[in-house]
């Protein structure tokens, strides 16, 4: 069910960089004009806990500018396109938020830092999974959270969510089971299927171990 890590994993990185810088605007007006994909994302926002919050992988900005102003927030995302269409919207959006470019499996902050960490529709987009997660978690204080919002198979096995799931699959994203994922590094969580027929799932993530 669940997609395999890919043995050249720059090369993955690389091709979704190109992909993300060549279609960035057009991303943008994606996020702005689907209501459901703003309802899918928004739905981390009552779980963040502060005052310091990171989102990774902030895309064109939209989730980051919803909460800054409420807490010390900081963000990264790895392409260069999206992260100054990002810091364009934050800036009209008048929320402030430290913004900068930085790969999620060398996240540029001392361990210990954040009261959550916020990621969405984005996981699925790393060569590394575990590698991620864990630096991830190296950045989050202890009980601190890690709120995640990405595609997943549907519980109940339903055909069309879990159709919708195949064909993330298959558009290139590494999918994962998260479940697992979570228990080797060390979280403890809570799953909450929010749309897509089942396939778009919510996690809540509390760090257990330092």
């Amino acid at each position: 069910m669940y997609s395999k890590e890919p043995e050249n994993k720059k090369q993955f990185t690389q091709k979704f960089d190109l992909a993300y810088g060549r279609f960035a605007k057009g991303y943008d007006w994606i996020v702005k004009v689907l209501p459901i994909w703003r309802n899918w994302i928004s739905s981390a926002i009552p779980h963040i806990v502060g005052p310091n919050v990171l989102e990774v992988s902030f895309g064109t900005g939209y989730l980051i500018s919803q909460y800054a102003s409420q807490y010390r927030t900081y963000g990264i995302d790895y392409n260069w396109e999206l992260t100054c269409i990002a810091k364009e919207n934050l800036r009209k959006s008048g929320a402030q938020a430290d913004l900068q470019q930085a790969d999620v499996e060398h996240l540029p902050y001392p361990s210990d830092t954040f009261d959550s960490v916020v990621n969405t529709m984005a996981f699925t987009g790393y060569p590394d999974g575990k590698k991620a997660l864990k630096e991830i978690q190296r950045v989050i204080k202890p009980k601190g959270r890690f709120i995640l919002v990405d595609i997943d198979y549907p519980k109940n096995g339903n055909w069309l969510g879990t159709k919708a799931t195949q064909l993330w699959a298959e558009s290139g994203d590494i999918l994962r089971d998260m479940n697992a994922l979570f228990e080797q590094i060390g979280f403890e969580y809570l799953e909450k299927e929010i749309g897509g027929f089942g396939s778009v799932h919510l996690f809540v993530a509390t760090k257990t171990t330092n």
